[in-house]
């Protein structure tokens, strides 16, 4: 004997038997849900899979409280560098807490003019570039200085140095916030930086000697001419 077909489920929406095209058209939206549901599903496993990764990173990585603030001996690196340049390279002895993380000599590139730099953090973590620049034209230091003129200038331990001002937005003075310029015999000694007036004038005054000899230097050979 024959098992009588089964009648159409109602449906509770619909009140009666859905249609094949009803049918078929349920079937295809609950398909577009499922992967829309799975999609949405698999990025967030990813994303919490990228975010536990990066934890893990940062827990294995070894961290230290010291800075990383290289301590170079600039003194060394003159020595060193002086070798073949005629003008005394500075080494300024300067009092604790300053440090250097950067000593060079820079040959003149295509303005000609070569340079000693010395890159030094102060005791306020600020920053000042010591550049000894040899033979140094007007334009260099122009550009070094971003064109600013200069608006002042002070005697620091005999030495005249003229003072310039970063007229431009906190945001946008960069390194420069400040700068003491002099000039000594074939040397022009730029102190530019962010450090604040008294730091500055600690610096310029550990060249004091240097710079007062140069000069000197320089008189007496122009008086022997």
């Amino acid at each position: 004997m024959s098992r009588s077909p089964r009648p159409p489920r109602v449906v509770a929406e619909l009140g009666r038997p859905e249609t094949a095209d009803e049918r078929a058209t349920r079937l295809a939206m609950n398909s577009r849900n499922y992967r829309a549901r799975k999609t949405i599903n698999n990025l967030v496993y990813s994303l919490l899979a990228t975010v536990g990764a990066v934890i893990v990173l940062v827990l294995i990585v070894p961290r230290s409280d010291t800075p990383l603030t290289r301590n170079v001996d600039y003194a060394a690196v003159a020595e060193q560098a002086q070798s073949g340049i005629e003008v005394p390279l500075a080494a300024p002895v300067l009092p604790g807490g300053w440090a250097a993380n950067a000593a060079e000599w820079r040959s003149g590139g295509s303005d000609g003019v070569s340079s000693w730099y010395i890159g030094l953090v102060t005791p306020s973590n600020e920053f000042v570039g010591l550049t000894q620049a040899v033979d140094a034209n007007p334009t260099w230091l122009a550009e070094q200085l971003e064109k600013v003129t200069a608006s002042d200038t002070i005697t620091i331990e005999g030495v005249d140095w003229d003072v310039y001002r970063n007229p431009a937005p906190a945001a946008d003075q960069g390194n420069f916030e400040s700068a003491l310029v002099t000039e000594a015999g074939a040397s022009n000694y730029l102190l530019i930086g962010t450090a604040p007036d008294d730091e500055l004038a600690v610096l310029a005054g550990a060249l004091a000697d240097q710079i007062t000899a140069e000069q000197s230097s320089t008189e007496k050979d122009g008086s022997t001419e």
